[in-house]
């Protein structure tokens, strides 16, 4: 009993010698290096507040004209102000999807993070806050329109996309942003040029970005049954203006010309980001979010659409190819595949028609204390699974099997992560680790008081 109060003593005494040598050490959000996010368009705010920033961040926009990056670091100067800026709000600064100024937000963001990139990255990160909702709600509402637990002949027969226009039309705002699309992109400008094609994109842009996903996904990702329903499902975007040409280009140039617009570039990002197959998940979509993938793939300059009406084989395509391509045709073939052969996208707009979401819980979970249980990637989802909720949900509900069981756990993944939920606090939005010693601080508490006491009593008589 000696020896353990003796031990407390002797750790209460360290710690609190710990903490004196340094108390500047921020605890909670203000771990150094770790930062709120904060959207651009705040974060020139505060940084044009600040003298020092304010004149760097002059200084690096300077830089960055006409000059690439291998130039601009080869400038004391610019390299000064590159690394002054890496440390201010500005850096890790994102935008919201159809924010009000979405514009100057990215405008702000690549002013930065263009002078941070070694040369043209095939992906390229995406300036915009990521998605955590997920598509439940609407994949619920979307099986009433397909037909999921209809009758079958009902649903066999439906066409629904027509009564996806049909529902559009019942809503105002849904109406009136259609029809001025629709306006707009059969609006011939001379017998030569069919259509003021930027216009016709900016319009679509507006729909998709003020119209709610549920009626504008159900226009654009309806299942269909007959080719009737999926040349409807085709024409939604108006191809003939918004996405067809006279010939179709290379496609690393379509790519080039649309990364000197920073709205282009930045959706071309996010899709990349959210859409990008992944083999490490069970819906090969990162994360696992089919919401994040099929909303950064409406509406975006580019324009990739249906390459036929097949009503079963979904695939799409931007208008390009990769004919002339030369040392690059590699390069071409694979941004071309992360639109054709993608199993995310094609597995997200098959899951929206169907009305179904996946579910990464087991219904029933079971743990298996001498084997680590392993998910494998399937190439498709099937349509019965139920809505989704979070993996970090399934994650928890093991480590309470483990703990209410007793087992012996072994050192497999999952226990890694419960263990690691159990000893550590980690800030949300940051790398950062707290480690607790919050056990030992209880073991020890009682032994600390009294013995606080007792070396106090002698200075209080």
């Amino acid at each position: 009993m000696i020896l353990a109060n003796a031990f407390c003593l002797f750790f209460f005494l360290d710690e609190t010698l710990r903490s004196l040598a340094s108390p500047s050490s921020p605890q909670g959000p203000e771990l150094q290096g770790w930062r709120p996010p904060v959207d651009c368009v705040r974060a020139n705010e505060l940084c044009a507040a600040e003298s020092n920033c304010s004149s760097r961040y002059r200084t690096l926009r300077q830089c960055l004209a006409g000059r690439d990056r291998n130039t601009m670091l080869a400038n004391k100067e610019c390299q000064a102000a590159l690394e002054v800026l890496q440390e201010s709000p500005l850096y890790d600064c994102r935008c919201k999807r159809a924010m009000k100024k979405e514009l100057q937000c990215l405008q702000i963001y690549w002013s930065i993070h263009l002078g941070l990139t070694e040369g043209e990255e095939f992906y390229e990160a995406s300036p915009y806050e990521p998605v955590t909702s997920r598509l439940s709600d609407i994949f619920r509402l979307a099986s009433i329109f397909s037909g999921t637990g209809a009758d079958p002949v009902v649903s066999v027969k439906s066409n629904h996309c027509l009564d996806a226009a049909k529902a559009c039309n019942l809503n105002e705002n849904c109406k009136k942003l259609r029809s001025s699309y629709i306006s707009i992109c059969n609006r011939e400008i001379s017998p030569t040029e069919r259509c003021n094609r930027r216009k016709c994109h900016k319009a679509l842009r507006q729909f998709f970005d003020r119209v709610p996903s549920e009626y504008t996904y159900r226009m654009l990702f309806c299942s269909c049954q007959d080719q009737a329903c999926a040349e409807r499902r085709r024409q939604t975007i108006l191809p003939s203006c918004s996405y067809e040409d006279k010939e179709k280009p290379n496609c690393l140039d379509l790519r080039s010309v649309c990364r000197t617009d920073h709205l282009c570039r930045s959706r071309l990002a996010d899709f990349h980001a959210n859409c990008r197959a992944s083999y490490q998940t069970l819906t090969s979509c990162p994360a696992d979010n089919y919401q994040a993938c099929l909303g950064s793939y409406a509406g975006f300059d580019m324009t990739p659409n249906y390459v036929d009406s097949s009503p079963t084989g979904i695939v799409v395509s931007p208008w390009c190819s990769c004919r002339g391509s030369g040392n690059l045709e590699e390069e071409c073939e694979k941004f071309l595949r992360d639109f054709t052969e993608n199993p995310c996208l094609r597995n997200a707009i098959q899951a929206f028609g169907n009305g179904t979401d996946v579910n990464l819980s087991p219904k029933s979970p079971t743990f298996q204390a001498t084997q680590a249980s392993r998910v494998e990637k399937t190439p498709s989802l099937p349509d019965d699974l139920s809505d989704s909720t979070s993996l970090g949900t399934s994650v928890i509900t093991t480590c309470t099997s483990i703990q209410e069981q007793g087992l012996k756990a072994n050192n497999s993944k999952e226990f890694s992560m419960c263990f690691t939920e159990l000893t550590t606090n980690i800030i949300p939005g940051s790398n950062k680790v707290i480690k607790s010693n919050s056990g030992t601080y209880i073991a020890c508490s009682s032994v600390v008081l009294t013995t606080a006491f007792i070396l106090m009593l002698p200075l209080a008589l």
